[in-house]
């Protein structure tokens, strides 16, 4: 599925074009499945090309999880065989095959079905390097998760839990459910009440995951806390005793095995809300735009 211009959702095409062939320290995938994701739009529509400029025509898909069926001179870690989950920054995975450096690739949950894992490089690695890295989550603190019915939120959820803190999450109706699953200890409808009302304690860490302006969470937070944004940048008021970050999420392969660890372990899980077909990725984009989309959804060739 590629685009050979911006624009909207009618520029995604289904091109046949020939099986790609892995060079120097490369693999070839066949791909299992790759997933949405809402920075996707943007790719597509040309509002990232100031950080991420694309050669088009240019293969969407940032994420795959699928089987190794062929290895390049000096790829000496893979072999033809290997089930693989990996974060592709140059995209390429919505198709059913395609090549990977294997240093950017580890080794698919055993757990879980191979077309499930694709749910996990990309938000899951934003959800860890939130919660370890930028807000640094320890036990007892009490940790808001605003956003935590998409993809990211639900790692975020999750692995705040794993930390040990108490989890208040935002979610509207139709996602009250899931996060409740993934383990949040109250849930907060954004479309019924508002946090400040919500709320009858400041807590330690917002980690907000929704791309609106997050400076009215600011109040929310106790002295020395932190809010920890990987969506809009955030800006505290001069003499703030209050932390604010932004940031842009790596491709990690150490966090990215360690959340495969998690999986395996049970400690993670992986909330999949819809399969669609490869072929159904426009359709998909589009639901995006009307906010008819939840979760992570996976895309099969």
């Amino acid at each position: 599925m590629r685009i050979h211009r911006y624009g909207d959702a009618s520029v995604i095409r289904h091109d046949d074009i020939p099986r790609p062939v892995p060079g120097p320290g490369e693999v070839l995938v066949d791909v299992a499945a790759t997933s949405f994701n809402p920075s996707d739009v943007g790719l597509r529509r040309g509002l990232l090309r100031s950080v991420f400029q694309l050669d088009l025509p240019y293969t969407l898909g940032g994420e795959v999880a699928g089987t190794v069926v062929e290895v390049g001179d000096g790829a000496h870690s893979l072999a033809v065989g290997d089930r693989v989950v990996g974060r592709l920054d140059g995209g390429g995975a919505a198709a059913e095959y395609v090549t990977a450096a294997a240093d950017t690739l580890v080794a698919a949950p055993a757990t879980v079905p191979l077309t499930h894992a694709a749910a996990l490089p990309i938000a899951g690695l934003t959800a860890w390097q939130a919660v370890f890295e930028h807000a640094g989550v320890t036990s007892g603190q009490r940790v808001l998760v605003n956003g935590a019915g998409g993809g990211v939120g639900g790692f975020a959820v999750q692995l705040a839990k794993y930390a040990g803190a108490h989890v208040i999450a935002t979610a509207g109706p139709r996602s009250t459910e899931a996060v409740r699953r993934l383990g949040a200890d109250r849930i907060v409808d954004y479309t019924a009440t508002p946090l400040a009302d919500a709320l009858d304690e400041p807590v330690d860490v917002v980690l907000h995951l929704v791309p609106i302006d997050a400076e009215p969470l600011i109040p929310l937070v106790r002295p020395g806390g932190v809010v920890v944004s990987a969506t809009l940048p955030v800006t505290t008021p001069d003499g703030s005793p209050v932390t604010a970050t932004h940031f842009v999420a790596r491709n990690d392969t150490s966090h990215l095995a360690a959340l495969v660890e998690l999986v395996d372990a049970g400690a993670v899980h992986l909330d999949v809300s819809a399969f669609r077909p490869l072929a159904d990725l426009a359709s998909v984009h589009r639901d995006a735009e009307s906010a008819r989309t939840r979760g992570k959804i996976i895309l099969v060739p």
